[in-house]
């Protein structure tokens, strides 16, 4: 969806501690974080909007999103009010997700030339279609790590490499 709006994408958190971002998004010169929460039953807290706020003022963030697959406390949407926080919660997580599938499904109109919106699966297949690289936005290329830890698995590796060292990995 955000790479959809023009905006590059970058993973930050992955399995281990984010620092309260998951994603780093650019467009534009402006730099945006978003914070993703999985609640099962539970509401997401103005605890983990205030997290992101204060992340944000740190590092110099334009604004942020928070995404969750439940839904936020009134105390969560009050603070988020007027301080450049998108609140996303599961309803429209939902339906956002649907239309990026029914997007991918269907051929893409023609892109303005200001904007160039490039949408990418995390898995794809080769020779068709690679990602854009999460930090210079060019072409990544598929490529085959041959030591450490993911020696014999294959990755989206930037195809400026050494200049960018930009990875996404592919998921089995």
């Amino acid at each position: 969806m955000f790479r959809r709006k023009g905006y590059s994408v970058a993973e930050t958190g992955g399995n281990g501690p984010d620092g309260g971002v998951d994603l780093v998004l650019k467009r534009d010169g402006e730099t945006f974080f978003v914070q993703c929460k999985q609640w099962r039953a539970y509401k997401v807290g103005v605890g983990v909007v205030r997290e992101l706020y204060g992340v944000m003022s740190a590092k110099g963030a334009t604004g942020g999103f928070v995404v969750t697959s439940g839904e936020f406390t009134r105390d969560a949407i009050a603070f988020a009010d007027g301080r450049n926080i998108e609140l996303i919660a599961g309803d429209r997580l939902s339906a956002l997700i649907v239309a990026a599938k029914s997007a991918r499904a269907t051929p893409a109109a023609p892109q303005s030339a200001a904007v160039k919106v490039s949408p990418v699966p995390k898995v794809m297949e080769p020779e068709k279609a690679s990602p854009a690289c999460p930090r210079c936005g060019g072409p990544m290329v598929r490529r085959v790590a041959r030591q450490g830890a993911n020696a014999g698995r294959s990755f989206w590796g930037c195809a400026d490499f050494p200049k960018c060292r930009g990875i996404v990995p592919i998921d089995r």
